[in-house]
């Protein structure tokens, strides 16, 4: 029951960092030298997300009453993990977008001026 509440947090909040993303986007799309990254990131970011909202799901079947579920709550478990393994690929992946969109392109940083006037 634990998981199950850590992976409801963790699909909330990955859903509010795709949100937030898509309303950053509009501002670092402008400032970056190759959108291309920042196009994949937003990509990759919705693919995680859906692959952990259908972990959840799968998840949250195990607690349904059913029949039909009754002799398959290993099967159901093992899709999990291979979900949750699947989807942590994918977020170390997003991630790498990410940090490439801002170390490598400076995507949402304060750029100082050449001759740092602004810090005297």
């Amino acid at each position: 029951m634990g998981s199950t509440v850590l992976l409801v947090f963790g699909v909330l909040g990955i859903w509010i960092a795709v949100y937030t993303g898509n309303l950053a986007d509009g501002i670092v799309s402008r400032q970056i030298c190759d959108p291309t990254v920042l196009k994949d990131h937003q990509n990759m970011a919705y693919v995680t997300s859906w692959i952990f909202t259908v972990t959840l799901a799968a998840d949250l079947l195990k607690f349904l009453k059913s029949n039909f579920l009754s002799g398959k709550k290993r099967i159901l478990n093992l899709l999990v993990v291979l979900l949750m393994l699947t989807g942590s690929g994918f977020l170390i992946y997003v991630g790498h977008l990410g940090a490439s969109v801002v170390y490598q392109q400076g995507g949402g940083v304060y750029m100082p001026a050449e001759d740092c006037n602004e810090f005297e």
